[in-house]
């Protein structure tokens, strides 16, 4: 009976998860209501209470939910001692992105609340300073990765890893809102992967 509960608890959690992600999408996080994200889950107000303290902590989870298979995918590729090739695994875990914003709708869609539909203001400037914390770490291991590639004499001479890796993240940055801003046009995503090898030519010697 307590593994069926179990069970039954964390499904209710992940409706809870499921229904805020498109709330969040559709009308915006400061606009959602946490009765609307019990409705559209089918679930009472107190069961999201027993699952969520608040609006923010309901975000943080959506947001995780979302974005750590990407993480775990991304940092196989950038942290991997064993590589020959550091400059190919930062384009493979670059293209990984790619691979899960074409592939996983709720990744584009959380992605798009973070970029676009969150005031990061009051409450939500936790879930800012969250945000600036996995950056740092993604800006972190792309250093690391550069610097591989330097230890191999496969860097530019005159490339500073720390700088490069400060230039790749805000290039993902970019790229992220650029196509996250038009997802109807195709244009700019067919071009991606000949930006992300362009982006690592100028630092290969």
């Amino acid at each position: 009976m307590a593994r069926k509960t179990k069970a039954e608890a964390e499904k209710t959690r992940q409706q809870l998860i499921d229904a805020a992600r498109k709330v969040f999408f559709s009308r915006g996080v400061s606009r959602t209501s946490l009765e609307e994200v019990a409705n559209v889950a089918g679930v009472s107000r107190g069961a999201l209470y027993w699952h969520f303290a608040n609006k923010t902590d309901l975000l943080f989870a959506t947001r995780d939910e979302a974005t750590l298979p990407v993480i775990d995918h991304v940092d196989a590729k950038l942290i991997d001692p064993t590589l020959a090739d550091p400059l190919d695994g930062i384009r493979q875990a670059l293209m990984l992105i790619l691979l899960d914003l074409d592939e996983n709708r709720a990744v584009r869609e959380m992605l798009q609340v973070v970029l676009f539909r969150c005031e990061y203001v009051d409450d939500f400037a936790a879930v800012l300073a969250r945000i600036s914390e996995s950056w740092r770490s993604f800006s972190g291991k792309l250093e690391g990765a550069y610097e591989r590639a330097a230890t191999k004499g496969l860097l530019r001479a005159g490339v500073v890893p720390h700088l490069a890796a400060q230039d790749t993240m805000a290039f993902v940055v970019g790229f992220l809102q650029c196509w996250l801003a038009e997802p109807a046009n195709p244009g700019f995503r067919a071009e991606l992967p000949a930006l992300i090898d362009h982006h690592l030519a100028l630092r290969r010697a």
